[in-house]
C-alpha cells in the first residue's frame, strides 16, 4: 500500500543547524523520475549527490526517517547517471522497494515537483520565496500564494449482487480492467462527482455510496478517494472517448489479474474478489 512510512514525522521548514550530508537523505528527480543507486535501489550517497553539482539550495525539507533529514530535489536537465546509478520511473518501482521506502518516494516527488513549478509567481512573474513555518511560496510584489497542489479523484466500485463492474479506461498506463475513476470539477462534492462519473463513463445510475479508504497518488499530485455504490439502473453505454471496455464480473467469471498491491484501486477489487478468481 502507497502510503506514509511509519514513524516518519514531516518537516516544513529545515532543521538548524543543518544535519551533517552523510546524516541526510537527497531525493534527485528529473521528470519525475528518481536518481537510485544500482542494483540495490537505494538513495545516492552524500558525494554522489555533490558530484552531480546539483543546487541543494533549493532543496526543499521532507522530514526526519529512520534517524535522518530527508530532503528533496530537482535536476533542471537529465544528468548522466554515472557509475553505479540510474533514473527510475515511480511506477517502475512497485513491487521492487519496500512500501516506506515508495510512500516516502510518493511525497519527496511531488513537493520537488511543487517546488520546480512555482519558481516564478503565475500573476506576475516575480522569484518566488518560501515562508517560514508554512509550506507555501509567497510572492513579494503580488501577494499571491502557491500551495502544494493536490487534485482530488474519487474512484467507485459498483456493485450488482454478487457482480462487479471493472472497465478499461482508454488512458490507463496499466491498460487493466479497474474500478472507474475521474477528478473532481469545481464546486463538486466528492458524491457528486461519483454520481457524474458513472453516468458519463458508463451510463448507469448508482446509489448507496460508502466510503471505502483514500489514498495519496503521486501521478502527478492526486488525492484518491475511494468509494463502493450499489447499482440502480441502466444499461451499459461507453463513454468510447474515455471508456475502451466495461463489464460485470462475478463467481463463475475469469476475472482479470490481479494488478499491484501497492495501488488502492487493487485493494477495493480484492476486497470484492471471490476466494477462486
Amino acid at each position: 500500500m502507497l502510503q506514509t512510512p511509519d514513524a516518519f514525522v514531516p518537516l516544513i521548514d529545515a532543521p538548524e543547524p543543518a544535519p551533517a550530508a552523510t546524516d541526510t537523505l537527497t531525493f534527485v528527480f528529473h521528470r519525475g523520475r528518481l536518481l537510485l543507486r544500482t542494483p540495490e535501489l537505494t538513495l545516492p550517497t552524500a558525494a554522489e549527490v555533490a558530484a552531480y553539482d546539483i543546487d541543494l539550495s533549493r532543496a526543499q525539507p521532507v522530514g526526519w526517517w529512520q534517524g535522518r533529514y530527508c530532503q528533496t530535489v530537482w535536476a533542471d536537465e537529465e544528468l548522466p547517471p554515472g557509475a553505479g546509478l540510474a533514473w527510475h520511473g515511480m511506477r517502475s518501482l512497485f513491487n521492487a522497494v519496500d512500501d516506506a521506502f515508495l510512500g516516502l518516494a510518493s511525497r519527496a516527488v511531488q513537493l520537488a515537483e511543487w517546488a520546480r513549478t512555482h519558481r516564478h509567481c503565475g500573476v506576475c512573474a516575480t522569484p518566488m520565496q518560501r515562508t517560514r513555518g508554512e509550506r507555501c511560496f509567497t510572492c513579494a510584489a503580488c501577494g499571491m500564494l502557491a500551495y502544494p497542489r493536490i487534485s482530488p479523484a474519487m474512484m467507485v466500485l459498483i456493485r450488482k449482487g454478487e457482480q462487479v463492474l471493472l472497465a478499461m479506461h482508454k488512458h490507463s498506463p496499466s491498460q487493466r480492467f479497474s474500478p472507474l475513476a475521474g477528478f473532481l470539477e469545481a464546486g463538486e462534492s466528492i458524491e457528486e462527482a461519483v454520481h457524474r462519473e458513472v453516468m458519463e463513463e458508463v451510463g448507469l445510475r448508482v446509489h448507496n455510496l460508502q466510503y471505502f479508504m483514500s489514498q495519496s497518488w503521486p501521478f502527478p499530485h492526486s488525492l484518491m478517494i475511494a468509494f463502493t455504490a450499489d447499482y440502480l439502473d441502466g444499461e451499459i453505454r461507453l463513454d468510447e472517448n474515455e471508456i475502451a471496455e466495461a463489464r460485470w464480473f462475478g463467481p463463475g467469471d475469469a476475472w482479470p489479474e490481479a494488478s499491484s498491491s501497492v495501488s488502492i484501486s487493487a485493494l477495493l477489487v480484492g476486497a470484492h474478489r471471490p476466494p477462486t478468481a
